[in-house]
């Protein structure tokens, strides 16, 4: 039974940028309704691979399968894929000239194929689950930073994937609108959302997590539960990384 829940398998993953190996022989599966979030230092490789797992960076060795299927297979349609596995950016990624709600659209009618009434629906759906229902008409230069953020995350669940990818989500934001961001985020995990999460939040890793996993160096460190890795570190690197968030 468990393989009907697995959704994603990374298997021996490696990255380079010239001769410059950023990840090397990184292995882990995401399972239906798992929350994994990514830990570890800026340079560590944790966005890279994140950007791996959706394509957006083709993997220079190792696999990725989706249920089974080998995303690096020419066959394979990278569109169609990226429906699945959403992502969600730490700049956003708007389209300014659109409003909201457009925003939140273009994707169900113009990659699903969706009438332009169904495409509405979803938007406004997803625009009222992250409390943005009433900036429909705005523009994204009229946001402020979490709005745009929730405006992102309410367009990724249109297209409704069945994982959703966060590259430091709230990296870009102000301190005061962190929060409103890690809510909705919350709400996701509580409903069952698959997710996985680049985060340096760590308070907040440590409550949602189902799953942990620290990177350093390009290699995943360690990875456990939230409480052996926030609880009960054994590496070295871990226990270092973790000494600099004094109130967990």
């Amino acid at each position: 039974m468990e393989n009907d829940n697995k959704i994603l398998e990374i298997s021996h993953l490696v990255k380079s940028f010239g001769n410059h190996e950023v990840l090397r022989d990184i292995d882990f599966s995401v399972n239906k309704g798992d929350v994994i979030s990514i830990i570890g230092a800026s340079g560590s490789g944790k966005s890279t691979m994140l950007r791996c797992i959706n394509l957006l960076e083709i993997p220079t060795g190792g696999s990725i399968l989706y249920h089974g299927e080998d995303i690096t297979d020419p066959k394979m349609s990278i569109p169609t894929y990226r429906e699945k596995v959403g992502m969600v950016f730490q700049n956003f990624n708007l389209f300014n000239n659109l409003t909201v709600l457009e925003n939140c659209m273009i994707g169900p009618e113009k990659v699903a194929k969706k009438s332009k009434e169904t495409a509405r629906e979803l938007a406004l759906k997803f625009l009222e689950k992250v409390g943005m229902e009433q900036y429909i008409n705005a523009k994204p230069r009229q946001l402020s930073g979490g709005q745009k953020q929730r405006v992102a995350i309410a367009r990724a669940l249109a297209m409704k994937p069945e994982v959703l990818l966060f590259d430091e989500p709230t990296s870009a934001l102000d301190p005061q609108m962190v929060g409103e961001v890690l809510n909705v985020m919350s709400a996701l995990a509580a409903e069952g959302m698959t997710m996985l999460i680049v985060t340096h939040e760590m308070a907040f890793a440590k409550d949602i997590s189902s799953h942990v996993i620290f990177m350093a160096d390009g290699v995943i460190e360690e990875e456990g539960t939230s409480e052996d890795i926030f609880g009960n570190p054994r590496k070295e690197k871990t226990k270092e990384f973790l000494s600099r968030f004094r109130n967990l």
